[in-house]
């Protein structure tokens, strides 16, 4: 498995992963990041917030950029530079959210594309946006 170099990436070009968030999954990633705010974790501490029911990890839905940064575009091999998140919508256990990650400029001089990311939920609301800057993997 290869991803796209350098030279085989194009702007606009796009890839997009779609996950169901459970509550395993959020339970999960709160004991990998040690982060068990009670807003995550806690229904009862979640029924006095802002949201009124538990939300996941806004680092959650960066996560599944990741995945497809790392996965599909530009694929395997990559390594991230940089990444700007702003969380503009909570996700709620049993959201479906899909990220999107789209080529905005490809700096060739030294090996980095710039990418548009992007997190909607399943009435398309976008809940995470950002960019990133990656190194694309080297030609074979």
């Amino acid at each position: 498995m290869t991803g796209y170099s350098i030279d085989n990436l194009r702007v606009g070009q796009k890839a997009s992963f779609t996950k169901s968030i459970t509550e395993t999954d959020v339970y999960l990633f709160a004991g990998i990041s040690g982060d068990i705010n009670p807003a995550h974790i806690n229904e009862e501490y979640a029924k006095n917030t802002y949201f009124k029911r538990r939300i996941a990890h806004g680092i959650l839905s960066g996560a599944l950029i990741s995945a497809v940064i790392g996965v599909q575009l530009p694929g395997p091999g990559t390594i991230y530079a940089s990444q700007s998140l702003n969380f503009l919508a909570p996700v709620y256990f049993g959201d479906t959210i899909t990220s999107t990650v789209e080529v905005k400029e490809i700096l060739k001089e030294n090996n980095r594309a710039v990418l548009t990311t992007l997190c909607t939920n399943q009435d398309g609301i976008i809940v995470t946006k950002g960019e990133a800057v990656v190194l694309p993997p080297k030609a074979n």
